[in-house]
């Protein structure tokens, strides 16, 4: 079981660090393009080819990834604090705010969120530029994501605050401030943790969708779901296997992603 962790999160660190120095690693620059080889096969000078513009796609492989391996955090975190303010809320004070609280969130949790969150993309502008799309899109993941952790957070503070250390403390006289800053935190902190590393994977995927639709992260600038567009006609991709490494790159980082969140759960 621990070499499996292991062998996964070896994997993962492999492709974070490939992605990190994709300047180093990749023959060009992920929107340069070679004009005569468009189209062209795998080759010594390009690994993976060339796509319909002439560019190389092993760079724009290397870049996409960093793209994506680097902003789904951030939309994680920000999908973690949104849990960790409205579930902590509702749990630590509990009563009508934790039964609004919760409303709020089932009524969030019961609309199609793929559907809401393609609806809200396109709502904003389509035309910007791609460093505005790429805040834009992992923006939205965030904002929109953070209804189910924000449920696990309620539930885990709901059981802290009834727990027998939080209610000894409180007869002791220690005061809420003192509670809640070393007793409830610290405690609130694993799920927390959990529910960031969880919603990694989540965010690669939903960007990965709002990519092939075209509404995530803008060309130029590469990433997984923008590179999984090509994928989209059977025709282009016939005869071109080599056009699949994106979505075997995104199925491995995946899936090691949940098996190191999933052995490291049944470890502790």
């Amino acid at each position: 079981m621990k070499r499996l962790r292991r062998a996964a999160l070896a994997f993962l660190a492999i492709v974070v660090l490939a992605s990190l120095l994709a300047g180093v690693f990749a023959p060009a620059s992920y929107d340069f393009q070679f004009r005569e080889v468009s189209n062209a096969a795998c080759s010594t000078h390009h690994w993976l080819g060339t796509d319909a513009l002439g560019r190389d796609r092993f760079s724009r492989l290397l870049f996409g990834t960093r793209v994506s391996l680097l902003l789904a955090p951030a939309a994680a975190l920000i999908s973690t604090l949104l849990a960790a303010l409205i579930g902590g809320v509702a749990g630590y004070i509990g009563g009508k705010v934790q039964r609004t609280l919760m409303a709020a969130t089932d009524l969030s949790m019961a609309m199609p969120w793929m559907f809401l969150l393609i609806t809200v993309r396109a709502m904003l502008p389509l035309n910007t530029g791609p460093a505005a799309s790429v805040v834009i899109t992992f923006a939205v993941l965030g904002l929109l994501g953070w209804p189910a952790a924000a449920r696990v957070v309620c539930a885990d503070a709901r059981r802290l605050i009834e727990s027998d250390f939080i209610l000894h403390a409180r007869a002791a006289g220690c005061s809420e401030a003192c509670i809640f800053r070393r007793q409830f935190l610290p405690n609130l902190r694993p799920v927390l943790m959990a529910q960031f590393w969880i919603s990694i994977p989540v965010f690669i995927l939903a960007e990965a969708n709002l990519g092939i639709l075209g509404l995530g992260v803008a060309e130029p600038l590469p990433s997984w779901g923008g590179l999984l567009q090509e994928l989209q006609g059977l025709a282009a991709t016939s005869g071109r296997p080599w056009q699949f490494a994106p979505i075997l790159l995104l199925i491995a980082t995946v899936s090691c992603f949940h098996l190191a969140i999933e052995r490291k759960e049944s470890e502790a």
